[in-house]
């Protein structure tokens, strides 16, 4: 868990991240203050193409398991939060995200329409939804990001890019 005020956010390591108030943000780990953007920009000289969104550095996953694993131990929640139970709770978080862009019709990428307030509201549904995801695959004994790996090279072998290139069926339905 981060402690937030909305503006900034002190994570395990006490480092502070702040809103610029646009859509990107500058932040502070280990005393280095650096800039991240969540809008598209375009290289000089590049292509035209836009660079994609990346996710700040801090916390690592390691990091949020162990600050829900410190909430929990500190409530005395563990009795409560069995795998069924988790699966669960993940599934209507999931739910309240499916709230939010429901009778939307299509969102195009970066949320240019959303209020400020709409996504704040996302980024605390979709952070209970990995919070919960988490703490299931810590239960579960899955090492995540290692799964993460096993699981991208099995849909590279699924999907080679060589044979499905703009296309969206589904591995069954391609031939050789």
């Amino acid at each position: 868990m981060m402690a937030t005020n909305g503006k900034e956010a002190v994570g395990v390591n006490g480092d502070v991240q702040c809103s610029n108030g646009s859509n990107g943000f500058s932040h502070v780990v280990n005393g280095a203050a650096t800039e991240a953007s969540s809008h598209s920009n375009l290289q000089n000289g590049g292509s035209g193409r836009a660079e994609r969104f990346t996710f700040s550095p801090q916390p690592t996953m390691e990091d949020i398991r162990r600050m829900q694993a410190e909430f929990t131990d500190e409530r005395d929640w563990n009795q409560f939060h069995q795998p069924r139970n988790l699966l669960l709770a993940m599934v209507g978080e999931v739910g309240e995200v499916s709230e939010l862009f429901q009778w939307r019709g299509e969102v195009a990428e970066g949320l240019p329409d959303w209020s400020e307030s709409e996504r704040e509201q996302l980024a605390h549904e979709l952070s209970d939804v990995l919070i919960y995801l988490v703490e299931l695959a810590e239960k579960c004994h899955v090492d995540l990001p290692q799964a993460v790996l096993r699981k991208m090279a099995l849909n590279r072998q699924k999907y080679p890019a060589s044979k499905v290139h703009g296309s969206a069926k589904k591995y069954t339905e391609y031939k050789d």
